[in-house]
């Protein structure tokens, strides 16, 4: 494999959806000469950033979690002043549910210490509260909740446009979808990249391919311990044009095949204007590989929801409309924590390779791409993510694979 003059980079970024967007946009404000490289389209709905909505919130049930939620915060005022588009719309968070129980989301008493913890002002609720304030109805009266006033809606289409507009723009990142890779090898100081477009040089590789992870990185001979869910969403006509619902999620005990844990969004303007989106939070059937999704949802799933939405929500037809599927990665972590990190040791020049895999990561899109540059070119980032080098526990050898 030889590389050209031109197409030798700083830095590959191996994955175009928001997190290998923003890598990108964070390097080239540094400086750093960056190749962007996509196996789709860019802003395709294969991977986990399919949808155009996520919700932003600030309560965890870790404190390191919450402080990195507020530490994003003027990253996304930064990238807001890219575009008159607005990013995001502030509705508030509201958690609610049955307080005993842990879920991935975590609980919601532990979120409540991590707020206090944090300086983060919230409030707490009981089920009539709920009811009352926020278009729930006939909720079990030993449920609780907390509301937080600064979560909001976040436009991920336009999130990821701004990105692509500013890396398609600027003179220092190039950009390439279409563009599976097939190989990397270490050759004469620099990664050597295979595509179908050519092969190109970088001293350093950031991978951010999502789901597709362990394509990527079965070409270094590692692989990731993960499973994936094809998880299931719908939006609901609304009955009541004065009714709007912050960003939500409830926390319940399964019930038989019921993972009876759901979440939801307003309605915005971006996304099918009378209509509010409504998701399970759980799958019944976690896939081995990406190979297994599909765009169509699981039907008990989306029955589910249209159950939660019947019996508990207001203002809603409780029948599912426009139906989408989103297929994450999530680490096997019990709380599915982001994964960010060196390639293992093992592999030749491990720490020239970032790493990002696994975890929902909607709403630190602006500071992860921050990060992922800090430790490209620094080596080091001065944001907290020791709860997230997890590939000493997670990152495995494997055989490479044939392609990307």
């Amino acid at each position: 494999m030889t590389a050209s003059r031109k197409d030798q980079f700083d830095t590959i970024v191996v994955g175009g959806g928001p997190i290998g967007q923003a890598a990108a946009y964070s390097l080239s404000r540094r400086g750093a000469r960056t190749l962007l490289l996509e196996q789709f389209n860019f802003g395709n709905q294969l991977g986990s950033s399919a949808g155009v909505s996520r919700q932003f919130r600030i309560p965890y049930p870790e404190r390191y979690m919450v402080k990195l939620v507020k530490q994003s915060i003027p990253f996304w005022d930064e990238l807001q002043l890219r575009t008159p588009v607005p990013l995001m719309k502030k509705v508030g968070t509201l958690w609610f549910g049955d307080p005993s129980v842990h879920s991935t989301e975590g609980n919601i008493g532990q979120a409540e210490k991590a707020l206090k913890a944090e300086n983060v002002p919230y409030t707490s609720l009981t089920a009539k509260d709920i009811e009352r304030e926020y278009h729930f109805r006939d909720l079990p009266s030993t449920y609780t909740g907390l509301f937080q006033a600064d979560g909001a809606s976040i436009d991920l289409k336009a999130t990821i446009q701004t990105l692509l507009d500013w890396n398609r723009a600027s003179p220092l990142v190039t950009l390439h979808d279409e563009a599976p890779v097939t190989e990397i090898r270490w050759r004469d100081g620099a990664f050597r990249v295979r595509t179908p477009l050519g092969t190109f040089a970088g001293k350093k590789l950031v991978l951010t391919p999502g789901p597709f992870a362990n394509s990527v990185f079965g070409l270094l001979g590692f692989r990731v311990a993960a499973t994936y869910w094809n998880m299931a969403s719908a939006f609901y006509k609304k009955t009541r044009p004065d009714i709007q619902y912050p960003t939500w999620f409830v926390f319940q005990n399964p019930v038989g095949a019921n993972g009876n844990q759901f979440y939801g969004f307003p309605e915005v303007d971006w996304n099918y204007p009378g209509y509010i989106r409504v998701a399970s939070d759980f799958v019944m059937q976690p896939l081995d590989s990406p190979a297994g999704r599909t765009l169509v949802p699981n039907p008990k799933e989306l029955a589910f929801t249209a159950q939660w939405v019947r019996d508990h929500m207001t203002g809603l037809e409780p029948v599912p409309q426009f139906t989408s599927t989103c297929l994450v990665a999530l680490s096997k972590l019990a709380n599915k924590e982001l994964i960010v990190d060196f390639a293992p040791d093992h592999v030749p020049h491990h720490e020239d390779i970032v790493v990002y895999a696994t975890g929902w990561a909607g709403k630190f899109v602006p500071l992860l791409g921050h990060i992922l540059s800090d430790l490209a070119l620094d080596g080091k980032t001065p944001f907290d993510i020791s709860h997230f080098q997890m590939g000493r526990v997670y990152f495995h050898k494997a055989g490479k694979e044939k392609s990307a």
